[in-house]
């Protein structure tokens, strides 16, 4: 059973920055970041297989980037320029057993999930 504790949330302005953190209880090849604002989808923000194979949804690509340190079991989600519509609750996923090598985001290729933590952008 594989644990995500996520970090990192918070309030911010538009135009801002937040790095997110998600601690992992063991290593798992691949891993992304999900959001799901109230009424909405949950939806794939960025995903990273093994250590450089990521991809990342059209709304954040040139803004957010996914990185990991494997060493401490840690993901991060730098996001950078942040809007409104980028409010959301920011979730921590995992996928343990091997599937294959690309980097989905869809929510069904992930079967460990954080709690959650809550980004809020403001003008």
């Amino acid at each position: 059973q594989v644990q995500l504790v996520e970090s990192g949330g918070g309030s911010v302005q538009t135009g801002g920055a937040l790095r997110l953190s998600c601690v992992a209880s063991e290593y798992t090849y691949k891993m992304a970041w999900f959001r799901q604002a109230p009424g909405k989808e949950r939806e794939g923000v960025a995903t990273i297989v093994r250590d450089t194979v990521t991809n990342y949804a059209d709304s954040v690509k040139g803004r957010f980037t996914i990185s990991r340190d494997n060493a401490k079991n840690i993901l991060y989600l730098q996001m950078n320029s942040l809007k409104s519509e980028d409010t959301a609750m920011y979730y921590c996923a995992a996928r343990v057993q091997f599937t294959d090598w690309r980097p989905t985001l869809s929510k069904y290729e992930y079967d460990y999930w954080g709690q959650g933590t809550q980004v809020t952008v403001s003008s």
